[in-house]
This record gives structure tokens, C-alpha cells and sequence, in this order.
């Protein structure tokens, strides 16, 4: 995979614009921050994520999306369970992915981070082409933001842990951070 940039862009990815972002405080980024998704929860393969991130889910849909009403989320990149990468925000810009969380000591973490959400659940594992694309992408991410370390990758429980459990017991830190090297 190219590591190509354009303005917070990744070249490869597929691109589609969120209106769920703003500028960053700083131009710092210095934390790559691992999430997991699904809409409904545990339905892979569905278009309601794209929806949510792109500000169009329509509530009624399913039962369990009134709790959605009126969020307004989105991520940096969201990977599908195969493998398929879509960029929704500049990784120059905020995206609204970490919520209320803290990483040493420093609090609001959107602010500082680019999150990547994986389709997936916290009670089964990923697939190898969401693990494949995923050390890809870190890479890339690595090389452009030299601030993003393995020290400064993170889940989303870590910087959250009182609301948050993604990207659960079944994401392989262990593998995936061994392919960083």
C-alpha cells in the first residue's frame, strides 16, 4: 500500500466526508486510538455505520438506534470486516471518535488523536484482512505522524474506561503491535 498524503488524507483509502469534525486545537497528533463498531450490534456488512458517521441514520431502522438520536460521531478511518478502508476525516482535522477520555494525564483526547473504528463486536474476533489493513494503515499513520509511537497506541477502554469496553478482549494487541516493527 502507498503512503501517500494529501492534506490529512491516506491516498488509498476511500474517502467520504463527514460533517461530524472540526479543526484541532493543535496541530498535534500524537495518538492513534482503536475502536470497534457495529449497527445493529454484531450485523457486519451493513450500511448503518456509513449512515451514523455520515450524519443520515435513519432512527427508525432499527430498534436499537433511538439510543443514537441526535449523536453526532465519526471516526478518521473505519475498517470493514474485509478489509475495505473508508476515511471519513482528515487526519488534520478532529474527528469526534474518543468522547469524553483522557491518555496520561490529559483529557480530551479528539483533540490529539486519530481513531480508526473496526467493524466488529467486543465478543468475537476480527477478521485477518481487517488485521492486515489495519498494520498497514498504523504504518502510514507512523511514518506521517512521527509523534504516534507503539507507546502512544491505544483502545478505546484505556482512554475511557468508564464508558467505554472497544476494542474488547478479542483484538490481539500482542500481534498487532508486534507487526509494527
Amino acid at each position: 500500500m502507498a503512503h501517500e498524503w494529501k492534506s490529512g488524507w491516506f491516498i488509498p483509502a476511500q474517502h467520504r466526508e463527514s460533517p461530524h469534525f472540526n479543526a484541532r486545537p493543535t496541530a498535534e497528533v500524537s495518538l492513534l486510538v482503536i475502536h470497534n463498531i457495529s449497527l445493529p450490534a454484531g450485523k457486519f456488512g451493513q450500511r448503518y455505520v456509513d449512515d451514523l458517521f455520515m450524519g443520515k441514520l435513519d432512527y427508525q431502522a432499527d430498534n436499537s438506534f433511538h439510543l443514537l438520536e441526535g449523536i453526532r460521531v465519526s471516526a478518521n478511518f473505519f475498517i470493514r470486516r474485509d478489509g475495505e478502508l473508508i476515511q471519513y476525516v482528515s487526519c488534520d482535522d478532529r474527528a469526534w471518535h474518543a468522547g469524553v477520555s483522557e491518555f496520561e494525564g490529559r483529557s480530551g483526547c479528539n483533540d490529539f488523536s486519530i481513531g480508526i473504528e473496526l467493524e466488529g463486536t467486543d465478543h468475537q474476533p476480527f477478521t485477518h484482512k481487517q488485521y492486515q489493513q489495519l498494520i498497514q494503515l498504523t504504518r502510514a499513520i507512523m511514518a506521517q505522524y512521527p509523534d504516534i509511537t507503539k507507546q502512544r497506541i491505544t483502545g478505546h477502554s484505556d482512554i475511557a474506561p468508564e464508558r467505554k469496553t472497544d476494542p474488547g478482549p478479542y483484538f490481539d494487541w500482542q500481534y498487532y503491535l508486534t507487526q509494527l516493527c
